[in-house]
Parts: C-alpha cells; structure tokens; sequence
C-alpha cells in the first residue's frame, strides 16, 4: 500500500485512533516501530519511515514498541488500498492459510505462481507473504504471553509454530526478548483476577463505531437451543476444534473499543484458528469509516449509513453451517429455519456436558456428520435433503473457499439446490466475502425499489456503484425494511 509519508506525519503529530493499525510508523534512531496513537514523544520527520503493516516494519529490521503494543492494534483492514489479490491473500493469511499450506498452494488458489505473488505483496504491502504469517504468529503469541497464564510451550503451539526452539527464536528476533519478557508483575496481576473463571480470555480490538444491538439481534433471532445463548451483552455456543468441544463466550467490553472472548476446552494449538474465527464471525476487522463514506455517497444508502454508522456483517461459525442454515431457511421465515435447523442440531449435532448454569448441551453437527447420517426420515423437502448432502460432500472433501467471490458462488451453484441467493449469503455469512450480495432476496429487491431500481439494469447499475462493499450495502438495505 501506498503510503502519504506527511499525510502519516500529521496523523502520529495528532495520534488520531481512527487511524490505529492502518499503517505503523518506525523510529530509524530506536529501530522501534509504533502505532499513530503511541504516547511516546513525536520523533523529528527525518528520524521516521512508514510501512503499511506491521509485518513491513519487522522485515526492515525495526521491533515493536513496548508502550504502544502493536500487536494490540486492530487488524489492518486487507482490502485497503490493495489489490484484489493481495487483499484476498492477506485474508487467507490472517485466517491461518500458510499454517498447513505452502506458499505455492497459496498461490496456486489465487491463479497465480508463487514468484509473482510475492512480487505483489512486495508491491502492495512490503512485506512478503511468510514475513506476513510469521508476524502474526508472533504477535499472537505476545498477546497470549501478556493475557494468559498459559506456559510458553503452550503458547509455542497457540501461535502455530512446531517447537518451542523455533518459536524463541523467531520472537528473541523480532521483540529483541524472551518470552518471558512479556509476562510483567501487572500481567500476572491481570491473569490472577481472569483465572477465577475457565478458559482462554482475549480481548479483541476492532474500530469504532461498532453496532453491537445489530449484530447481537441477529444472532438471538437465529440462536440455536443447546448450541448457542444470546443476551443483550453476550454470545455463548458450543464449538469444535482439534478434537475436542468447547465453549466460546463473546462480550462486548464497556471501555475501549474491544470484544472480549472466553475460549475454554480447545486444544491450545487450535486457539490462533478460533479467534481468526470469531473476529470474522464478528467482523472485527472492517474499517467502518472507509465502508461508510464509500456507501455515503449513493443518495438511497446516505440516509442509512448516517443513521446506524459502524454496520457489521454478522458471520455464522463456518462455512457448511452457513450452508446448512441457508439451504433449510430457502423460501422460509427466520423463525421457521431456526425452527428446523435446531432440530437438525438437536437429532445429528454431538451431545456435550453443560454446566450448572448453562443449557448448551449441543454442538451443531459437522458436515462429515451429516454425510455419513440417514436423512431419510428427517422433515424436510427431498431437494433440500440432497442439496444439505452435497454441501456436506464439498466442505467436507477439503474445499476452500478461499479463492475469488466469483469462484466460490460458481462452486456453491454447482450444488443442486442451491441458487445464486444461497451461495452469495453463504461467502457473505460463513466465507466473509465483503462484496458478496444476494441480490435475489426478496427484502433487498423490496429496498431496492423503493430506491427507485425496478428493473435488472437499474439494479446492475446501482450495485455496481457499491463494489467492493456491496455486503455491507445489502446490511444497510435489510436495517432499512426491519427497522421501518
């Protein structure tokens, strides 16, 4: 990404968060690199040099701030100022792509070799693809080393890398110190007051403004019995990784601009997956004021965005419950899918042991569960039954759906059963596609007439406008009719 140094300049002179992670600035006199909002002393304009991320700067030989914690910062938006393809790689990376796979697979699914690619990320974001991996390894484990009590090797193995030896060496380069450097006296204090409640507690940067009530509404309307609980200032579900179930529990905290989640029962290795998870789920990493003014500026959308500033796109767990859950609500009302998916979860989802004061009970069943079970008997549409089987087949055999939107909604169609509707609020929902957009759906065919867009081209025309946010546009256009 392409960066303004005096425009950068002028913002760390101001330390104005509504820049906070959008680039790092780094010290050529310290070799420290920090966030816009560090509260150290402004360095002189010709001590500093600006990188996009923070991958960048460490590549360049620079460390992160003590005082301002870079790895603390929101995730830098991937979309920013990027290509299609850079962005697409930076999604995948920060979903933990090169964690299983190398860095030819990864180009290889974004059509492209793996010279070029790297070729690209040097062009946009100054850093390559495996500095960029590497990177968010290690800041994840700085903030499993400040938040938890978790031993180091355990860490080691919650941020990806495969021994312990390896993991100190990685971070005594880039953080200049042992692990152990990060576990101060006011860390521990910290950790003592969390370990009166189980689990792995982390709290979740995203930037402001962020509508909680939104999103929160959306989740109870289609909250699942014995698989999820949904009240006013939370979000509880059974989860599944590595083997092993799960609880999750998601807050939003009363000061700062953050979540918070509780993670307990998963495997440590798993953690880094599970909160790439729930920041997609909870879409974390948007940047809301970028989003809004690009929106804004349709005359329909303008009224919207000013009103509800900070939309989020609600996610589902994953790809084939998303499906599942689209596939059983085709042509239904949310209450009526909620009805029949929970009974799918109810008669195929694996059992678990709740807690005294809890009634999850259930964990939604995987798509191996489902192409391995009789559906023969269960109260649904014979067409819906093959097509929740395919989908089953799909995600189970290992698709990944992290090639284009245009791919991905060519893939899902392929599916019998499922249309255009189902696959693009299956890569919005459950893929975090941005630009996904269901255009068939009857409430945003409604929202578009009233915008005055009756027919194919008027529509093709104005949601054309709208790229590549079009699933936001599609939140706005839902609030417009539900909060009518």
């Amino acid at each position: 990404m392409e960066l303004d140094a005096e425009v950068c300049y002028r913002i760390i002179e101001s330390r104005d968060a509504r820049f906070d992670g959008k680039f790092f600035t780094a010290v050529v006199t310290t070799g420290i690199y920090c966030r816009p909002i560090c509260p150290a002393r402004t360095p002189a304009r010709a001590s500093v040099r600006f990188y996009s991320c923070a991958a960048a700067a460490e590549a360049a030989g620079f460390r992160p701030c003590k005082r301002c914690r870079p790895e603390t910062a929101p995730g830098t938006p991937a979309w920013n100022g990027t290509s299609g393809t850079v962005a697409r790689g930076l999604r995948l990376i920060g979903e933990g792509y090169l964690d299983e796979h190398s860095i030819e697979e990864l180009a290889g699914l974004l059509g492209m070799g793996a010279r070029h690619l790297r070729r690209l990320f040097d062009e946009h974001v100054g850093a390559a693809p495996v500095a960029i991996a590497v990177s968010r390894r290690l800041h994840f484990a700085s903030r499993l080393l400040r938040e938890t009590s978790l031993p180091v090797t355990a860490v080691a193995l919650g941020a990806g890398f495969g021994s312990v030896r390896r993991f100190n060496e990685a971070f005594r380069k880039v953080f200049a110190a042992p692990p152990s450097s990060m576990r101060s006296a006011r860390a521990s204090a910290g950790r003592a007051r969390r370990s009166e409640r189980p689990g792995v507690v982390l709290t979740l940067p995203y930037r402001p403004p962020y509508q909680w009530e939104p999103l929160i509404d959306f989740f109870r309307a289609r909250s699942l019995p014995g698989v999820e609980e949904v009240t006013d200032r939370s979000y509880r579900r059974t989860i599944a990784a590595g083997g092993s179930t799960g609880l999750l529990e998601v807050r939003r905290l009363e000061r700062g601009d953050a979540l918070e989640a509780r993670i307990e029962g998963i495997p440590p290795s798993r953690l880094m997956r599970i909160v790439e998870r729930v920041r997609r789920m909870f879409d974390l990493d948007a940047d809301p004021e970028a989003i809004g003014r690009h929106l804004a500026r349709d005359p329909g959308l303008a009224p919207l965005v000013e009103r509800l500033p900070g939309l989020r796109v609600p996610g589902f767990w994953d790809l084939f419950e998303t499906l599942a859950r689209a596939i059983v609500g085709q042509q239904v009302s949310v209450s009526g899918a909620r009805t029949t998916v929970g009974r799918l979860a109810e008669r195929y989802g694996s059992r678990v042991q709740a807690s005294e004061d809890s009634a999850l009970t259930l964990v939604f069943p995987s798509a191996t569960r489902i192409l391995e079970a009789d559906l023969s008997s269960f109260g649904l549409p014979s067409a819906r039954k093959r097509a929740l089987k395919e989908a089953a087949h799909l995600v189970a055999s290992g698709f990944d759906p992290g090639g284009s939107l245009e791919t991905l909604v060519e893939t899902l169609c392929a599916l019998p059963g499922v249309g255009p509707w189902t696959a693009n609020y299956a890569a919005l929902r459950g893929a975090g596609e941005p630009d996904a957009f269901p255009e068939s759906d009857l409430w945003i065919r409604k929202a578009l007439r009233s915008l005055g867009c009756r027919t194919p081209a008027e529509r093709a025309e104005t949601t054309e406008r709208w790229r590549p946010w079009r699933g936001y546009a599609a939140m706005y256009l839902w609030s417009r009719l539900t909060t009518a």
